[in-house]
This record gives structure tokens, C-alpha cells and sequence, in this order.
């Protein structure tokens, strides 16, 4: 079974049936929704919050969701630029293991190609276009 989250417009439907003292059950019914999604989203109206504030906070929720941004420390960072500028590809500075790297081979791919490190000092292999 799939599970959609709420939408703005329902949050703004289950509100105006909450201010009609329609029973959680009966709204749950009419939109096809859960009973307890329907009574969790009631108990915040009780809270005196709105379908606008209940929104704004799954959205803020949302954000923390996912993974976050790759940091390298200084002195990896130093290290990897030292490596190309010899001529070493990425896997070769992971593959050697002469100091350890935080990140994998793909993940010091993808920081070249969205411009953390210079693409340019990569040692080019066949066609650049």
C-alpha cells in the first residue's frame, strides 16, 4: 500500500469540517483518509494551531529529511588537490589508500563534476567535450 502525504488543500478541508464539529471518523470518511491521520491532525487544531502552521512545520520537517551536504576536511581537501596536480585520477587517490579519504570514489567523482575541485586538472582520458 502507497501513502501519500497530506496536502495543503485537504489540511485546509479537514479544517473546515473540524469547524463544523464533524467527528474525526466522518472526515475520515468523506476524504478517503485514515482515521488516525485524520485525529493527528485534529489534536494540532486543538493545540490552537491551523492547517497553515501544521503545513509550514511538515515542511520544516521535510528538510532535515535526506542526506546532508559532504564535507571534506582541510587538509583531505589539500591532499586530493595535491594528487591531481601530479596527475592522479580520483580512483587512483582512493584506491591507494596512502591516507584515508572520508568519501568514496563515486562521491569524489560527483565533487568534481559539481565544481567543488577543478574538473579541469583531471588528467583527461579519450574525449573531453
Amino acid at each position: 500500500m502507497t501513502y501519500k502525504h497530506l496536502t495543503i488543500d485537504e489540511l485546509t478541508m479537514i479544517e473546515s469540517y473540524y469547524l463544523q464539529h464533524n467527528k474525526p471518523v466522518e472526515i475520515a470518511n468523506r476524504m478517503g483518509r485514515a482515521i488516525q491521520t485524520i485525529y493527528n491532525v485534529v489534536n494540532k487544531f486543538k493545540q490552537g494551531k491551523t492547517a497553515l502552521d501544521y503545513w509550514h512545520q511538515y515542511k520544516e520537517n521535510k528538510k532535515k529529511c535526506g542526506r546532508k551536504v559532504i564535507q571534506l576536511p582541510a587538509h583531505e581537501v589539500d591532499y586530493i588537490k595535491e594528487k591531481v596536480t601530479l596527475g592522479w585520477t580520483p580512483d587512483v587517490i582512493i584506491g591507494r589508500k596512502e591516507r584515508p579519504v572520508s568519501c568514496g570514489m563515486r562521491t569524489l567523482y560527483r565533487l568534481f563534476s559539481k565544481g567543488i575541485f577543478d574538473i579541469d586538472t583531471l588528467p583527461m582520458k579519450g574525449k573531453r567535450k
